[in-house]
């Protein structure tokens, strides 16, 4: 009995445990495989709530560990990347924001001011999750983009820049001004008050998940046609059905 309690937690830690080698992965510049580790971790996120309600064994144990290993893998990861991104733009050929695109030292460490605005990903995502576990509100859907989706979207970028050879989406996606406006756009997006659908299906049948069904199709063929630059329209995606849905 104790051991059927703790799977769901262990899944959890599995989900902590991927986003700190997802962590120290990014700091390297090794992009590739922090996305890899995050999207693992996103998969225990998925599987140890699904774990809890199949073997009866919620608890609020489970609840805040949750969100402290989000809080890594889809919190503190993306806005390292967008961190990363934002410095790498400062030595792209584009227009740079002056001074504070520029290169500084702190330390021994070489730094880009402007992109620290980069890790108010991380901070929009920490508010987002102590008011997920506050708000009794949010059992069949979501108020804001959860954070594993908003994670899917930033490390998407280097997925492109990496696997697809597109010189015009890699002009957008290495430009100063574009990142901005992605993170505060991201920011406010995982704090808004829309209302978001949930992917649970408490039964199968087309009728009551009518809205999933499209949803998972549409991501399905977007996925196929556009590869890892469908991610971004699929979030779009969903945030358009989700207004549609109600």
């Amino acid at each position: 009995m104790r051991l059927k309690r703790f799977i769901p937690n262990l899944i959890t830690l599995l989900n902590l445990f991927c986003g700190s080698i997802a962590v120290i992965l990014a700091v390297e510049n090794n992009f590739v495989y922090a996305a890899f580790f995050v999207i693992l971790g996103i998969f225990f996120d998925f599987f140890d709530g699904f774990f809890a309600r199949k073997l009866q064994v919620q608890s609020e144990l489970g609840v805040q560990l949750d969100s402290l290993a989000d809080m890594v893998t889809s919190g503190l990861v993306p806005g390292i990347i967008m961190y990363k991104l934002l410095a790498l733009a400062s030595t792209s050929p584009e227009p740079n924001v002056g001074s504070w695109d520029s290169f500084m030292t702190l330390g021994d460490t070489e730094v880009v001011p402007l992109a620290f605005v980069g890790l108010l990903i991380t901070l929009g995502s920490a508010y987002r999750l102590a008011k997920f576990n506050i708000d009794e509100e949010q059992q069949s859907f979501f108020k804001g983009l959860p954070t594993p989706a908003n994670a899917l979207v930033i490390i998407s970028f280097p997925l492109i820049l990496e696997f697809q050879n597109s010189d015009a989406m890699h002009a957008i996606i290495l430009n100063t001004w574009f990142l901005l406006g992605i993170t505060l756009l991201s920011t406010y997006i995982l704090n808004s008050p829309v209302k978001l659908f949930a992917l649970k299906f408490k039964n199968y049948g087309f009728q009551d998940n009518a809205i999933r069904y499209i949803f998972l199709i549409l991501s399905l063929v977007l996925l196929v046609v556009l590869q890892f630059a469908a991610i971004p329209l699929i979030i779009l995606t969903y945030i358009i059905l989700s207004l549609f849905s109600k």
